[in-house]
């Protein structure tokens, strides 16, 4: 982990420190959009070589049979299944809250102006499965996709070598009344909800993080007028952990190692005040690292750790709205005082008893977040996300005699005059 002095830094060195590692050089757009074009061009043919190229050479149908759902949920440990209910119902709880109400305003006397909601029609869910089965990935984005009423929704994991979908993601699933799970991951995924297929519906926009090669195809088909619509742009997980002097070293390096233990091209950054905190942190690392089932991915990301020693909380901060992480933990005194003054952050863990585990997993917040720096100008997954607004206006005789002259004035500015004539016909000829 390299460690850099803040106050030290040129402005070129600020820059170097906070800087994110590289997306995979071998995701390159052609060899993507080859697929997605054999995808569009193939349907499940194409996604079913695809499949057997990238995933599994077992025999597997696309959509999961309800008997494999059945049986997954059977197979689920109980401890785990009520762990499952109690996520779920955290996540709704908080979910819930943040439903969008209707505006309705009187502008002005005679003139009614409202804000409505409405659900998106169809919906894919994207689940990775790559290194980890990730059903929390699942009640993340089909708990909201549920309150806000989405007529259909669809999810796609890859399948195991063995052409299977891990049990506890079925049985999340189930849990959230989805029966429509496709054993198809990767590029081909993301094409078949964009474009359709025989057996896969095309839907009006896709959910969920990925690899590099999911999100380059989930751009490009945003980018097609013929594809769909996406929740947020995406890059390698990361985290940013601000410590004072007082933090529990040990804690500290269990929450950097929570999020390198993700993939190889995560990031994990430490701000602390302390030169000697830094210090023992880095040591805490190397310690609690080798007891982790995933040491070898957690130390290949760690080559893209760093560690800033900032002057104060203060400077602290101003790196945090500087690099906008997707994940934010604070270990500082009275760390309740610093929300107000954080401006670009996915998520924020305040005090020390708020690890990002419990937002990765249950306390009630999305985990499909912002990254690579679009903490700047996006928000984490929601259930608006799932839904769109639509204004409307309703207009007196007596509201557009008030109002059209406004109108008609811009209009005629503008040398639009059909917009004025649409407007001054009305009031000549008010009954």
């Amino acid at each position: 982990m390299k460690t850099f002095v803040w106050t030290e830094l040129s402005e070129q060195g600020r820059k170097a420190a906070l800087a994110r590692p590289p997306q995979k050089a071998d995701a390159m757009p052609n060899d993507i959009a080859r697929i997605l074009a054999r995808v569009k061009a193939g349907g499940d043919a194409a996604v079913r070589a695809y499949s057997r190229r990238f995933d599994t050479t077992a025999a597997h149908k696309l959509r999961v049979p309800a008997a494999d759902i059945a049986a997954a949920v059977r197979a689920t440990p109980a401890p785990l299944r009520a762990a499952l209910r109690r996520a779920r119902a955290n996540i709704a709880t908080f979910h819930k809250a943040g439903l969008p109400r209707p505006v309705v305003v009187d502008t002005m006397p005679g003139v009614r102006c409202t804000l409505q909601w409405r659900p998106l029609e169809t919906v894919g869910l994207y689940i990775p499965g790559g290194t980890a089965p990730l059903f929390s990935t699942l009640l993340m984005q089909a708990v909201p996709a549920r309150l806000a009423r989405c007529r259909r929704i669809i999810a796609c994991t890859p399948p195991g070598r063995d052409g299977k979908i891990n049990a506890a993601v079925l049985a999340a699933a189930h849990l959230c009344g989805l029966d429509e799970i496709y054993a198809v991951g990767g590029a081909q995924a993301i094409g078949a909800m964009a474009y359709g297929t025989e057996t896969i519906p095309k839907v009006d926009k896709i959910f969920g993080p990925g690899n590099a090669y999911v999100t380059l195809a989930k751009q490009l088909v945003a980018n097609d007028p013929g594809g769909a619509a996406i929740d947020m742009p995406a890059g390698p997980s990361e985290v940013m952990v601000i410590a004072d002097g007082a933090a529990r070293p040990a804690w500290v390096a269990a929450d950097l190692l929570a999020q390198a233990e993700h993939d190889t091209a995560a990031q994990a950054v430490l701000v602390t005040t302390s030169r000697a905190m830094a210090d023992k942190v880095r040591a805490a690392v190397t310690l609690q690292i080798g007891d982790l089932p995933r040491r070898k991915i957690a130390a290949a990301s760690l080559r893209n750790a760093r560690i800033i020693v900032a002057p104060n909380i203060a400077a602290a901060l101003e790196i945090t709205n500087r690099y906008a992480p997707e994940h934010l933990i604070l270990h500082v005194a009275r760390a309740e005082r610093c929300l107000p003054r954080i401006a670009h952050a996915g998520s924020v863990f305040i005090g020390p008893y708020t690890p990002e585990s419990a937002g990765d997993y249950a306390s009630g917040t999305n985990h499909v977040l912002p990254t690579y720096g679009a903490a700047r100008s996006h928000g984490g997954l929601s259930v608006q996300s799932f839904m769109k607004s639509m204004t409307s206006q309703t207009i007196t005789a007596a509201g557009l005699a008030r109002l059209g002259p406004t109108i008609i004035a811009m209009a005629e500015a503008e040398g639009l005059g059909a917009h004025a004539a649409a407007v001054r016909l009305r009031l000549e000829n008010a009954s």
